[in-house]
């Protein structure tokens, strides 16, 4: 199920169902608070998408109160959150999924919101997206790939592709938005060659694993698996998750990978990902594409979690195309 896409006009609500919007600093909020309105979005705020613990979080209540206050108004029509974290997988216990499913609207953000965009499309069926916070739309620079995948997945029907970006940053934008180093990309890089289609579902690696033996994890039968991680990654522990992950009873039948690129502070060298891939029998004989503008590195491709995909993966050349249907 696909909620309708987004208009010019359209109200998009901004929550916090992890870590508080308070961390943000104020010219980041401006510049994408200016970014969405630029583009005919009118943005409003959850009531308590400020509210902070010493955790830098808020109550489950207040944040289930946001949340379901969110999906409720019919003003509403996307949903966007304000940052990731590491509490949103509190929360799923407590979401009225009925309501979501009869209020079906975007709901867009990554990294820690994967419980939430997971559990929602396993309970209700609709597609949630993974892909920018508002904190996203704060960047500065190098943020035009961002935008344009955003605006493929939520405002069209029309088919898109997932084309590698002309470069790539992993520097600390939110600490200085004029000191950034860009990276020169000319590919994805190819770990098994193959061409396949299926149900794209994924997200955050480590975050996707909260799910496992709960009622929120989606099957990955026929699937085509996207997985990212961020700096806190290494080689051993992105080993250990994805095996656990390829020990789902419906793993066997996942028709191929895509691994967003890893952070330079994860250390995962391509020779470390490449024994990493060939140790795993479940993966035999199907593409595994890696680099791919997933995730934490920016910029980054907006995904439907529950969209068809295919990709095709030969002699050095990628094709990653977003189908935009069930």
């Amino acid at each position: 199920m696909f909620a309708p896409k987004l208009a010019p006009g359209d109200e998009i609500r901004i929550i916090s169902p992890s870590t508080s919007m308070i961390i943000l600093k104020e010219a980041q909020i401006d510049l994408a608070v200016e970014r969405l309105t630029n583009l005919g979005f009118k943005v409003t705020f959850g009531k308590n998408a400020d509210a902070h613990d010493e955790f830098f979080s808020s109550s489950i209540s207040e944040r289930i109160e946001d949340l379901h206050e969110a999906f409720a108004d019919p003003n509403v029509k996307g949903i966007l959150t304000a940052i990731g974290g590491y509490n949103s997988n509190q929360l799923l216990k407590y979401m009225d999924y009925r309501l979501i499913s009869a209020n079906p609207k975007v709901f867009c953000g990554f990294s820690d919101i994967t419980a939430l965009q997971l559990a929602i499309y396993q309970k209700t069926g609709l597609v949630t997206y993974s892909g920018p916070h508002l904190s996203s739309f704060g960047v500065k620079h190098g943020f035009d790939y961002t935008l344009e995948s955003f605006l493929d997945a939520v405002t069209n029907d029309a088919p898109y592709e997932i084309n590698p970006s002309a470069s790539w940053s992993d520097d600390a934008w939110y600490l200085d938005q004029e000191n950034r180093v860009f990276h020169d990309q000319s590919g994805y890089t190819i770990l098994q060659e193959g061409e396949a289609e299926g149900k794209i579902i994924g997200g955050n690696l480590c975050t996707i694993n909260l799910l496992q033996g709960t009622e929120f994890m989606p099957s990955l039968k026929d699937s085509i698996l996207f997985i990212e991680d961020d700096e806190e990654s290494h080689s051993r522990s992105f080993d250990r998750d994805l095996q656990s992950l390829l020990h789902l009873p419906d793993a066997g039948s996942i028709k191929a990978l895509l691994i967003g690129r890893f952070q330079n502070n994860s250390n995962i060298t391509e020779e470390a990902l490449r024994k990493i891939i060939t140790s795993k029998e479940e993966l035999k004989g199907i593409p595994v594409i890696a680099n791919v503008n997933i995730g934490h590195v920016h910029p980054f491709a907006t995904v439907p979690i529950g969209a068809v995909a295919s990709l095709k993966a030969f002699d050095g050349e990628t094709e990653i195309f977003i189908e935009q249907k069930e």
